[in-house]
This record gives C-alpha cells, sequence and structure tokens, in this order.
C-alpha cells in the first residue's frame, strides 16, 4: 500500500502530466525515493492510482535500469559497461570493485552499503571507464581512483573479506 506521503507526491506529479501513462516512471522512482527499491505490490498501488494497467507500469519498472526491482546497499554504484568504457579498461575496473566489495556484478556487500550494478551507458563514453554512485558520476578511472572514491562513502582500506 502507498503510504499518504507517496500518494500525495505521486497526484502532484499526474497534474504535470496530459496523460496518466506519462507519470509512471516518476511514480515509481517516488516509491523508490521512499523504500529504498520498488517492491512487487507497489507496482499495482501505482497502476491503481494512475488507472493504468499493472503490467504497463510493470514494463516501465523492468525497462529503467535506475528502477530497482530488489533492495539495494545504501549506495549504488552503477559501472559502465558499454563499448566505449570496455575499450577504456572497464574490465580491469569490473574485476577490481568486484573484489574490493566482495560481490559479484548485482550484489550488494554484506554490511548492506554497497550495491554493483551494470549500467549500458552513462554518458561519459569519452572519459571512460565511468560509474555512478548515488547519481554522482566519476570517469577516466582506474583501480587507484576508484579506491579513493569508495573511501569518501565509507569503504575502508581493507577489501570484503566475505562474498556475497
Amino acid at each position: 500500500m502507498l503510504s499518504e506521503q507517496e500518494r500525495k507526491k505521486i497526484a502532484e506529479e499526474m497534474k504535470l502530466h496530459e496523460q496518466p501513462r506519462g507519470a509512471i516512471s516518476e511514480a515509481l522512482l517516488i516509491v523508490q525515493e521512499h523504500r529504498g527499491w520498488v517492491p512487487d505490490e507497489a507496482l499495482s498501488d501505482v497502476a491503481g492510482m494512475l488507472g493504468v494497467s499493472t503490467a504497463d507500469v510493470e514494463a516501465v519498472a523492468t525497462f529503467y535500469e535506475l528502477i530497482f526491482r530488489k533492495p539495494v546497499g545504501k549506495h549504488v554504484i552503477l559501472l559502465c559497461d558499454s563499448v566505449s568504457c570496455w575499450i577504456t579498461g572497464e574490465e580491469r575496473l569490473e574485476e577490481h570493485l568486484q573484489k574490493r566489495l566482495g560481490v559479484a556484478l548485482g550484489g550488494t556487500t554484506p554490511d548492506g552499503q554497497f550495491t554493483l550494478l551494470p549500467a549500458g551507458c552513462l554518458g561519459a563514453c569519452d572519459l571512460g571507464p565511468a560509474m555512478m554512485i548515488d547519481g554522482t558520476l566519476y570517469d577516466t578511472l582506474t583501480p587507484e581512483k576508484a579506491d579513493e572514491i569508495l573511501s569518501k562513502y565509507g569503504m575502508g582500506s581493507d577489501a570484503q573479506t566475505s562474498h556475497g
């Protein structure tokens, strides 16, 4: 069930669109803002509020990679795996981050602090490899530069030892 605050924000968003369908992605992001992710039951609640089918809402929820359909960590790391980033060393960075965090792509650290997700493109094609953490873009990355960035988000100098 949507909270009163979620309903209020979604209603405000609906006013900005001629068709209810146009508010689907923003409604899902509102749910995610409040819950950290979008659970299955929220899809039908959003659909009911917007007057569209649950299938329409689910189609949007599964299409956009920034709408999280399962719980994620406190900090979400999106690692660009586009051809441009791959050419500039994305694979090396991916291996480093997986080892450093102790998780595979799609995984969340055991302490719930970080989730590592692949991203099709972060729009920094001339500055790869790139990653985004909580909406902040980092480019021209090396494993060392990535470690410095992770430390700003509370990742200590020792790599995680448990794997998930």
